[in-house]
């Protein structure tokens, strides 16, 4: 059967981690790679506040992670991190065909991290329009909707400003 490609968002436990995010890339790769996943990018996102404790923690560190792997082990991979000490939570997400080379293109490149850059611009708040204070984002991965609203796409995730 042929692999698809995924992208997995990590929420890691920052007590673990203890800032020796090689290590846990290294746990992270080895999961992976046991059940026949080839890793196509894998960073760091964010460390940040939790919306709510998971296990008792109040942080997490979010690491973004794309892999190709058969479909059929998608199930196996998910049971193998729940038991990982390591991962607070996991989401995984089918990346459409037509996308994976933008989506790895950014994520390989530095417009993942442009993302904690979106802010409203005070002189903006009148015609109710947000502001990115980086151009960091590719024109594949932004697209102006009808009526003046700025749509991105970048990791998976979409944002309406």
């Amino acid at each position: 059967m042929a692999a698809n490609v995924y992208e997995c968002m990590f929420i890691l436990d920052t007590g673990k981690v203890a800032g020796d995010v090689g290590t846990a890339e290294k746990q992270i790769r080895g999961v992976l790679e046991k059940h026949g996943a080839e890793v196509l990018v894998a960073r760091p996102w964010d460390e940040r506040r939790l919306a709510y404790p998971i296990r008792n923690q109040k942080k997490g560190l979010y690491y973004l992670t794309y892999f190709s792997v058969d479909s059929q082990k998608i199930v196996t991979i998910e049971q193998d991190f729940a038991i990982n000490e390591l991962v607070l939570r996991l989401m995984v997400l089918k990346i459409d065909p037509k996308m994976v080379k933008v989506m790895l293109d950014v994520a390989k490149g530095e417009h993942a991290v442009a993302l904690h850059n979106i802010s409203e611009d005070p002189s903006d708040i009148t015609a109710g329009v947000g502001a990115i204070s980086s151009t960091l984002f590719s024109e594949k991965a932004t697209s102006i909707l009808p009526g003046g609203i700025l749509f991105i796409r970048c990791g998976g995730l979409s944002w309406r400003t």
